[in-house]
């Protein structure tokens, strides 16, 4: 009889915490990520869509912009999911690289900008728990995963490019 009687306040104890949980987003990140959302469609205003636009129009010509300026745009402006829209900006054959690119950036820039990909945000919040408990600051993690981020959707960009293009070009002959 004790045996379920500890199973059952286990099986409670699951759900008391998970509510602890819960309570802290809806004190913590979520008040955080309206006023990102807020502020982003804000700028975006101010800014105008026409030349948010033409700069991202701008960007899909160059390789080195299309992989790393195109991807942390979309990212910060539209957020996860809506961010892949800004393919429309890129040619045909540079869709499937600059998807690769942005989809890779999605964890890299929840350090910093957590609004970006709030269903993700709970991966970083994991590894910046564990940080914060050995008494490390936020910031330098942040600022790496960013970084190399940047670098990891470059490579993955031009990879995928090139392979998309050879594959282009076997299936024509």
């Amino acid at each position: 009889m004790d045996f379920l009687a500890k199973l059952a306040e286990g099986f409670i104890n699951l759900f008391n915490l998970g509510g602890k949980q819960f309570v802290g987003y809806v004190t913590g990140i979520i008040p955080t990520l309206v006023v990102l959302i807020t502020f982003v469609n804000a700028l975006i205003s101010l800014i105008g869509q026409d030349r948010v636009n033409k700069f991202a129009k701008a960007c899909s010509k160059f390789m080195l912009l299309r992989y790393t300026v195109l991807p942390i745009l979309a990212m910060f402006i539209l957020a996860n999911p809506m961010a892949y829209t800004f393919g429309r900006f890129v040619e045909e054959k540079y869709k499937p690289a600059f998807y690769d690119a942005a989809v890779s950036f999605c964890h890299p820039i929840t350090g910093l900008f957590p609004h970006a990909n709030a269903g993700e945000y709970f991966v970083y919040g994991g590894i910046a728990a564990g940080i914060t408990t050995l008494g490390y600051s936020l910031g330098p993690l942040a600022i790496r995963y960013f970084i190399v981020g940047i670098i990891v959707i470059l490579i993955r960009g031009i990879v995928t490019e090139r392979l998309t293009v050879l594959f282009m070009k076997r299936r024509a002959n």
